[in-house]
């Protein structure tokens, strides 16, 4: 693979991962590059990085595609290029230095030499012997699994804290650290399978997107922390970009027959163009959110985006089900917490189940029965959940008596559509009544709030 063929791929890779990397940025990189040397791969990797990712969030999949494009290593025999000691026989010894060595680096922090480690875990402790063609040969889960990092955790608080480092601090500093290495272990699987199988297929398979297009529902703990950091700034970005929209349409439509009848004067040029009124648009938002397990981070995240905008309404009402009913709008008062609200929400599921398993149709002749006077013609109905209901009453006529009483109503689904009508989903049959939107990660999210409001 030539330098050009590698650009080329790599920019298709950033593109195909979610990252707006436009013809001209990439003529960017290239005209950055011709002025640095190639014997400096962290200089190269910094100038691609200012030449073509535009938002923080994207950067750890932009390193990951680096990394596979741009590898600091090729072939088993790469760790000597770096010092590294070759890979051995993988027996209890070898375990144990390994794990000595590995401990005194995380205590140093010395990434050069936790680079180097990580490298040996796969290649000894990762390798899996008697693959056939076509197949991982090394796994990053077989060598983290091995090595087991996680059990070096409190060793290294120990010395950290010798070290004269608060507890907490402590603790935060040593999570870290095993994370990054952990990290380490995986990219080099990453660039292991690169080698065998191209870069291309591994980009497809092997990596995660990046957090705005992250599905919901494959979200890891440690990815939450994260999806909550980008509530605040896409609600931000939402609220300008409404706000900007709205003062350039201030005027409402032209009126034909004023601008006709000032034309007059002008000799029948209209040169000043009269407007109607504009309509005051904004409404009433009624929000009711499954939050049985399935969806719950789902339905967390998209509570609190339609909070953070809640300026763009006249009023914002939330209500959780599971089987029950459960009105939620005080827990989003103005200046709370994110964390706060996270967990405060989490534990009012509790109120919003009785029985323990989904049941929309419970849900629908419940909210009817007891919070109907909630919707009106101002109000619009916005229902998030899989419509995954156990197989139990749909209540159809229920959900269309309440689609009639709003202004408009609209459905946000987590699912990918393909999977909408397998097993239990009654999708299909609630589609039928109520438009549903498929909105699997931030991006859809932030599109749909933009649209509706």
């Amino acid at each position: 693979m030539t330098l050009l063929d590698a650009h080329i791929g790599f920019v298709e890779a950033l593109r195909s991962a979610g990252l707006p990397v436009s013809l001209a940025e990439g003529l960017d990189a290239i005209a950055a590059l011709e002025r640095l040397s190639w014997g400096d791969r962290e200089l190269v990797r910094t100038a691609y990085a200012a030449t073509l990712v535009k938002r923080q969030a994207q950067r750890v999949t932009f390193d990951a595609l680096f990394d596979l494009w741009f590898p600091r290593l090729v072939g088993q025999g790469a760790a000597q290029e770096d010092h590294a000691p070759a890979p051995s026989r993988d027996d209890g010894a070898a375990l144990a230095r390994f794990r000595e060595e590995l401990a005194d680096a995380l205590e140093a922090d010395d990434v050069q030499r936790l680079r180097d480690l990580a490298v040996e875990a796969v290649g000894r402790f990762g390798a899996m012997p008697g693959r056939g063609p076509g197949m991982a040969a090394h796994s990053a889960y077989s060598a983290l699994r091995r090595v087991s990092a996680d059990e070096l955790l409190q060793q290294l608080v120990e010395g950290l804290l010798g070290q004269g480092m608060g507890e907490a601090q402590a603790e935060r500093t040593a999570g870290r650290r095993i994370g990054d290495f952990s990290r380490l272990v995986e990219a080099d699987a990453r660039r292991r399978l690169a080698e065998q199988k191209g870069p291309e297929r591994v980009a497809e398979v092997a990596l995660r997107p990046t957090i705005d297009r992250l599905d919901f529902l494959a979200a890891r703990r440690t990815d939450l922390e994260e999806l909550r950091r980008e509530i605040q700034p896409l609600a931000r970005r939402l609220a300008t970009r409404l706000t900007k929209e709205r003062h350039a349409r201030r005027r409402g439509p032209l009126d034909f027959r004023r601008t006709v009848r000032a034309s007059i004067s002008t000799g029948g040029v209209p040169l000043t163009t009269h407007h109607k009124p504009k309509r005051p648009h904004r409404t009433e938002l009624v929000v009711l959110c499954d939050v049985s397990g399935s969806v719950a981070s789902f339905a967390q995240f998209t509570l609190l985006l339609v909070f953070a905008l809640r300026d763009q309404f006249t009023q914002v009402r939330a209500f959780t089900f599971v089987d029950q009913v459960h009105e939620v709008t005080d827990h989003f008062k103005p200046g709370a917490d994110v964390v706060e609200v996270m967990e405060s929400l989490a534990a009012s599921v509790q109120h919003a189940a009785l029985w323990g398993r989904t049941n929309y149709g419970r849900a629908f002749t419940t909210f009817s029965e007891q919070y109907a006077d909630a919707l009106g013609p101002k109000v619009s109905l916005l229902i998030l959940g899989d419509g995954r209901s156990n197989y139990s009453d749909l209540a159809l006529p229920v959900l269309r008596e309440l689609a009639s009483s709003a202004r408009h109503t609209w459905w946000l689904n987590p699912e990918h559509a393909r999977n909408w009508g397998t097993g239990d989903s009654a999708a299909p049959a609630y589609s039928q009544v109520v438009p549903m939107v498929e909105c699997r990660n931030l991006t859809q999210l932030g599109e749909f709030v933009h649209d509706i409001v």
